[in-house]
């Protein structure tokens, strides 16, 4: 900013001594006349024109410089606000692992106290019998297969908000050129959210596609592709206005149709397995605000696109180890 400010206040200098050599330009004109000769007058004259053309010169590179750096200082702040939403991400992140750290570590500091009790009760007893440090026996290894799963479950945990963070950074890098109120990120209950306004994607009352809408599903095709790991479920909301057509009976007719819809192009016109995707719609029953007013009722409806792991690969390892599997 202070190199802008520098090269203003040049312009502006320059254009007020141009503007003095130009008043003065007629009383120099008759001074000549009547003081020099024709030739004196006419060296003058040449030099106030190369003057000018010096100060013309010199302000057009100056106002070249100040929208150059203009341009820069507009590349400088959108990159500071992708780097504020990134830190935001990694923030909440962090935080969230922290909280799973300190309930883990409850759960260990329960555990060892658990396996203590049961080393001391051991050493105090006189006479144990077979069976009983056979149960003894069993307990603890019990107890350390299972500390062994909650640190595995702790390391997937850990993984998979890891693909979560890389994910979102991937999505808002990708689709950095749309609007903010048209595509919501989030982080919700351990998966990717991907809100898209029903403004952007459809015709009021309509399930078709708009054509800008297929250039950013485009974009989000791309990223989850690239993670043929992960599942998607589409999810149609609306609001609690009621609609009645030839084609469409109520509210839910109309989010299942709008979600069919994104599903299908995703499918059809990006490569996207169908086997990874569901669709579903869940009318006006889940909103996110009230449908008091005209503001609210827009922000209710949309489409979101739920990043989640395969369900087969989370229940196992929601599964604790069992003795079978030993």
């Amino acid at each position: 900013m202070y190199r802008t400010n520098e090269i203003v206040n040049v312009v502006n200098k320059t254009d007020y001594t141009m503007k003095k050599y130009f008043l003065l330009l007629p009383v120099l004109a008759i001074v000549f006349n009547a003081c020099v000769s024709k030739k004196q007058f006419l060296m003058k004259q040449a030099e106030l024109d190369e003057l000018r053309i010096s100060c013309d010169n010199r302000v057009n590179d100056l106002n070249a410089r100040y929208a150059q750096l203009e341009r820069e200082k507009s590349a400088l702040a959108a990159d500071l606000r992708q780097s504020e939403s990134n830190l935001l991400i990694c923030n909440t992140s962090l935080e969230n692992e922290k909280s799973k750290n300190r309930s883990l570590e409850q759960q260990m500091e329960y555990l060892k106290a658990t396996n203590t009790n049961l080393l001391d009760r051991l050493s105090d007893l006189s006479v144990v019998s077979k069976t009983g440090a056979e149960s003894i026996k069993k307990s603890l290894e019990a107890l350390n297969e299972q500390n062994k799963y909650i640190q595995d479950l702790t390391s997937s945990m850990q993984r998979k908000d890891s693909l979560n963070l890389a994910l979102v950074v991937n999505l808002k890098r990708s689709l950095s050129d749309v609007n903010d109120e048209d595509v919501t990120i989030e982080v919700k209950k351990g998966v990717v959210y991907i809100s898209l306004s029903d403004k952007m994607l459809f015709r009021s009352g309509s399930a078709d596609i708009n054509q800008r809408a297929e250039e950013v599903l485009a974009k989000i095709a791309r990223v989850v592709n690239d993670h043929t790991e992960l599942d998607i479920l589409v999810e149609g909301h609306t609001d609690n206005v009621p609609i009645s057509t030839a084609c469409l009976k109520d509210n839910w007719d109309l989010s299942v149709m709008r979600a069919t819809s994104v599903v299908r192009l995703l499918q059809t016109k990006y490569n996207v397995k169908p086997d990874r995707m569901t669709a579903g719609g869940r009318s006006e029953f889940v909103p996110k605000t009230s449908n008091a007013t005209a503001a609210s009722r827009a922000i209710n409806r949309r489409t979101e696109i739920i990043i989640l792991p395969k369900l087969d690969q989370f229940f196992d390892l929601m599964t604790p180890p069992t003795a079978e599997k030993k």
